[in-house]
């Protein structure tokens, strides 16, 4: 039988194990002191129901579990996995500008409240919001913190007691990530949802049919995460938009992804649905993600009729859901940009852009440059070859870019345990495998990285 009282003793010192990982851990103190005094609690009641356990053993675990809580923080990652809007490793990166200026209003005063001619309180968002209502060819626009924020606060200003019916093709009932499906976000703004057509087809009379005194709106919602191909069908927005307005009803669409730009002008991709082109169709309103494809922080687009916009901000539920100084200054940086290079597609300083419109024969003469600063023997293990890169985050499933990737077929080690020390290194390198090969897909990785990657190869063994 074990002697719990001969193991206990054990158990290593919090002082002395603190003082150790302190020595090659940049963890605050305080911080590493109440994590070994947590994890040493917990093999304590292991030792006490009966598990013989080694000091060496305790130390090894609790050390391996520090070093797993400190890459949790949030840190720079080479992303080499050929998807732009990686949801899991923070969507769209900004552009140097909105960068720029999010350090300097981040660290100092600014005027998010204050009207610098007058001298008094001032309206928040103002400029932003006549900015992307410029952008987007809308009477007017505003911001909140996520897409799913704008949604709710959307339904929750059209949806009222005795008027709360919110008509929805089956084919357009999402899962928008993370769990979060359209007709629970209907239920918790107190909206009754309405379900017409069928998954593969919805007529014009489906939506009619459905139309009631109970009638609050119409909602159509893009399906930017999947598609439906073959025996289908469905109205055009502009049939939907005079059926609606024959009824004195809002058409409403959550357009998701926010494509700013024709997106097969930068890639050989389909065509993504702007929020423009939904807005002339007879849209009533939109709305759509910030840090998808319009490359900037995440945030919610709203936009549409003035009347619409002015009475979702006047709910008291907009208040908890709106952009703080960081948000709205990396946006209206975001903004800016478009508007500023409005006639030039090519000359857009988004970085998400930037990578879908990146030239193949450049992302294979960068793969040459780096794999020829190698050491001859880790050369002989990187071939160039052909990839397909994808948009991601939610958004263009269809789309299939070129791209480039030097594949890695590690001679000491295993694909797995390169893949781990890639991504456990600093900066971190994040790959994926493919054939049984590292795949480290170079659309993705920004040119001023290069190096980096290099130097991260040369010191994975």
């Amino acid at each position: 039988m074990p002697n719990p009282q001969q193991s206990l003793r054990e158990l290593p010192s919090v002082e002395n194990l603190v003082k150790s990982l302190a020595d090659t851990n940049t963890l605050p103190r305080a911080l590493i002191t109440a994590f070994v005094q947590r994890e040493i609690n917990v093999h304590r009641q292991e030792i006490l129901t009966g598990a013989t356990l080694s000091r060496t053993d305790i130390e090894k675990s609790i050390t391996v579990k520090l070093q797993d809580f400190y890459a949790s923080r949030l840190q720079p990652v080479i992303n080499a996995t050929g998807v732009i809007i990686h949801t899991n490793l923070g969507r769209s990166p900004l552009g140097k500008d909105a960068a720029q200026k999010l350090t300097e209003i981040a660290t100092g005063y600014c005027n998010l409240e204050f009207n610098l001619p007058s001298g008094n309180r001032g309206k928040r968002a103002s400029y932003l919001e006549t900015a992307l209502a410029s952008l987007l060819g809308a009477e007017s626009a505003t911001s909140v913190n996520n897409c799913a924020a704008a949604l709710v606060l959307t339904l929750r200003h059209l949806c009222k007691e005795g008027k709360n019916e919110v008509i929805v093709s089956r084919s357009e009932l999402v899962e928008i990530g993370g769990g979060f499906r359209i007709p629970e976000i209907l239920e918790t703004s107190g909206a009754k949802l309405v379900e017409v057509g069928a998954t593969n087809k919805t007529h014009l009379e489906d939506y009619a049919k459905a139309i009631t005194s109970q009638t609050a709106m119409i909602l159509k919602v893009h399906r930017s995460n999947f598609y439906i191909g073959g025996f289908t069908e469905e109205p055009e927005v502009i049939e939907l938009a005079e059926l609606a307005h024959s009824h004195d009803l809002p058409l409403v669409e959550d357009i998701g992804s926010g494509a700013i730009m024709n997106t097969e002008e930068l890639a050989p991709i389909d065509h993504e649905p702007t929020p423009q082109e939904a807005l002339r169709n007879g849209i009533d309103l939109i709305c759509f993600s910030g840090d998808k494809l319009l490359g900037g922080p995440q945030s919610g687009i709203i936009a549409g009729k003035k009347s619409l916009v002015e009475g979702i901000k006047k709910e008291p539920f907009f208040r908890a859901v709106r952009c703080d100084k960081l948000i709205l200054v990396v946006l209206q940086e975001c903004i800016d940009t478009y508007l500023a290079t409005k006639s030039e597609p090519n000359a857009c300083a988004i970085p998400a852009l930037q990578f879908i419109s990146e030239k193949v024969n450049i992302l294979r003469e960068r793969a040459e440059n780096i794999i020829a600063s190698l050491p001859a023997e880790l050369k002989s293990q990187c071939v160039i070859t052909d990839s397909t890169a994808r948009t991601g985050g939610g958004t263009m499933p269809k789309s299939e870019i070129p791209s480039i990737a030097i594949s890695i077929t590690p001679e000491s080690i295993s694909v797995n345990q390169m893949s781990k020390r890639l991504r456990t290194g600093t900066p971190a390198l994040v790959g994926t495998v493919v054939d049984g090969k590292v795949h480290l897909d170079l659309r993705t990785v920004f040119p001023q990285q290069d190096e980096a990657l290099a130097e991260r190869l040369m010191n994975i063994y």
